[in-house]
């Protein structure tokens, strides 16, 4: 069953056409990722798709049904700009959300308690939002958009702010959401984390679609042309080889890039053994960010 069905959608402010012709359909229980580089037109579809915004023409259509109306008790909605009443505590203001999604107030406290001790948050109860760091009013804001149980969750940008640690506490309650049959829709420009958590998603430009499906689809359908490569020492010897794009240097990791039609990889694994110590190499598919710059620069000579 498709959760979310968009139809040929357009949205322009003034002379700018944020959002053209644009399609694309979710399925019940997926993780959706709607991705692109910054000002690609993510965050209009967002809003169009929570009812903040109305599009100029095209459909939104939610669990088949046609009728216009957006569901917002079945949606959870975490917008790119956090917004937390500075001076209310924690406690309250999450009681304050749940009751405008329809919950009884014992239950959004019940559940409020229950979130923020999930998230290691639970000193923060009498504390108000000014108190707490820009990470801590996210956890909070994120809690606000799932406190009712929606049945889709739209995440616009939902790891901004987090340190390495709360990055990877939140993957990891995304994923548990899916598995309780929840559909996510992740708004992202960062491609790894989209790599980890989505089934399907949906490449954007300027406005209009330039590549989607799932995910497995989309990277089986590249060759394998990406080397990954750790090593020990110096990286002075990645200056010295040729028919590879780097893409990816840091101190004992590189990740390269190559033309199949004209690159010996054996050659190339022997000029790497001679030239370095090497600890793991990897042949493999390109990451969805390097998809994501091939279809945007396609016809563009990319190799050395």
């Amino acid at each position: 069953m498709l959760a979310l069905e968009i139809v040929n959608i357009s949205k322009s402010f003034a002379t700018v056409k944020a959002v053209e012709k644009l399609s694309f359909a979710v399925e019940s229980g997926k993780i959706f990722g709607i991705l692109g580089p910054n000002g690609a037109g993510k965050t209009t579809t967002i809003r169009i798709i929570s009812g903040v915004f109305y599009q100029d023409e095209g459909e939104v259509i939610y669990w088949n049904n046609k009728n216009g109306k957006i569901p917002q008790e079945r949606i959870g909605y975490l917008p790119e700009e956090r917004g937390l009443y500075k001076k209310m505590k924690i406690l309250d203001q999450l009681v304050y959300f749940g009751e405008l999604k329809g919950m009884k107030k014992s239950e959004a406290i019940t559940q409020a308690k229950k979130w923020l001790q999930r998230l290691d948050a639970s000193d923060w109860i009498n504390k108000k939002a000014q108190e707490l760091s820009k990470g801590m009013q996210q956890k909070v804001q994120f809690i606000a958009t799932i406190l009712h149980n929606p049945d889709l969750i739209i995440l616009d940008e939902p790891f901004s702010g987090f340190d390495p640690i709360n990055v990877e506490t939140f993957k990891q309650v995304i994923l548990d959401l899916k598995k309780e049959g929840k559909t996510i829709l992740l708004s992202t420009h960062i491609m790894e984390q989209a790599e980890q958590l989505c089934d399907d998603v949906i490449l954007i430009n300027k406005g209009k679609a330039i590549l989607q499906g799932s995910l497995h689809q989309i990277k089986s359908q590249r060759a394998k042309d990406t080397v990954v490569c750790e090593f020990e020492g110096s990286n002075n010897f990645v200056a010295n080889l040729r028919n590879v794009r780097i893409i990816n240097l840091t101190q004992n990791r590189v990740e390269f890039r190559f033309n199949p039609s004209d690159f010996d990889f054996k050659n190339f694994l022997v000029t790497l053994l001679n030239e370095t110590q090497i600890t793991k190499i990897e042949l493999t598919t390109p990451s969805l960010r390097e998809i994501f710059i091939e279809e945007v620069t396609k016809g563009e000579n990319q190799y050395a």
